[in-house]
């Protein structure tokens, strides 16, 4: 029985070329790394080492973040009752469940493949949500996991994080370390921090086109699965702006993992910056999903889903 997620064949295009041209990037800096510390086991030992730790960590790194939980039936029955009746509905396996007691009403999903995943709602989202709203977020979250996507987004972001690391450490040494080395040495420095910088700026604008588009896919399968475009678009408006009344100082921490949350940690809408946002506007995401609705012949009228 296949997945009652629809397949979205522009996702997995993008998804590929994302990963190809990243694949490149990745082998041109650790090529760049070698030539430039020359020595390739120490290059290839501590990228692979960080790159396994990231990819089967990514789900615990993520709880460990946002401060989330595993929770059982007995103590979430109603969250649960909607995940297994999402799964069923799919036909996919059931994640772990688990929740944040933050206020900021989000919800994320992460995991190295549909097996091993983890769905995380904040307690501020549960609190804030009617049931039908709940259902469309978490089915949101669930397409991520059904498609994929929420592993390469962890791969894809592998890289950024790496080069943005190699970058403060270079800069770093420079500054507390830069008067007890030679010119030969600021020189290697510098260049490590310049390909770095440079592989940092190109995966971070790759990583963000994609992420861009694949809450767009997300909102398209969830509200075809539900049937709901309306309870989606209602929760999409309800969140965004509670969120923009949250305080900045207390998104900060979560800003950055906006690439896998529904809806990005920021106090307002993206302007000029929009290019280098997580996520779509909220109008691109309710002018799709009013389209949605009048495929399916249901009035999209946020606020009034049942």
């Amino acid at each position: 029985m296949q997945s009652r997620f629809r397949s979205d064949r522009r996702l997995t295009v993008r998804m590929g070329l994302t990963m190809f041209l990243l694949g490149l990037l990745y082998v041109a800096f650790i090529a760049a790394l070698i030539a430039l510390l020359r020595s390739w086991v120490l290059v290839v030992v501590v990228i692979g080492a960080m790159f396994v730790a990231q990819f089967w960590f990514s789900d615990r790194i993520a709880m460990f973040a946002m401060h989330g939980r595993v929770v059982e039936r007995e103590e979430y029955p109603e969250l649960h009752a909607v995940i297994d009746r999402l799964c069923g509905l799919a036909d996919m396996p059931k994640p772990v469940v688990a929740v944040s007691n933050m206020d900021m009403p989000n919800a994320f999903a992460t995991g190295r493949n549909p097996d091993h995943a983890v769905v995380c709602v904040t307690t501020g989202l549960l609190r804030r949500l009617e049931p039908a709203e709940l259902e469309g977020v978490l089915a949101h979250e669930l397409s991520h996991v059904a498609h994929k996507d929420v592993a390469v987004i962890t791969i894809a972001s592998f890289l950024g994080v790496l080069a943005g690391l190699i970058v403060r450490f270079a800069f770093y040494s420079q500054i507390f370390g830069g008067g007890r080395r030679d010119q030969n040495t600021a020189a290697l420095f510098a260049m490590i921090m310049g390909v770095s910088a440079a592989v940092y700026a190109l995966s971070f604008l790759l990583i963000r086109a994609l992420s861009r588009y694949r809450e767009l896919a997300a909102d398209r399968a969830a509200a075809h699965l539900t049937g709901r475009p309306s309870a989606l678009a209602s929760a999409l408006t309800k969140v965004t702006g509670d969120i923009a009344r949250i305080p900045t100082k207390d998104l900060r921490t979560a800003q950055a993992f906006n690439a896998f949350y529904f809806t990005p940690a920021a106090g307002k809408e993206p302007g000029i910056e929009r290019i280098f946002s997580t996520h779509p506007s909220l109008e691109q995401r309710l002018e799709q999903l009013a389209r949605i609705s009048t495929e399916l012949g249901e009035a999209a009228t946020p606020g009034k889903a049942g």
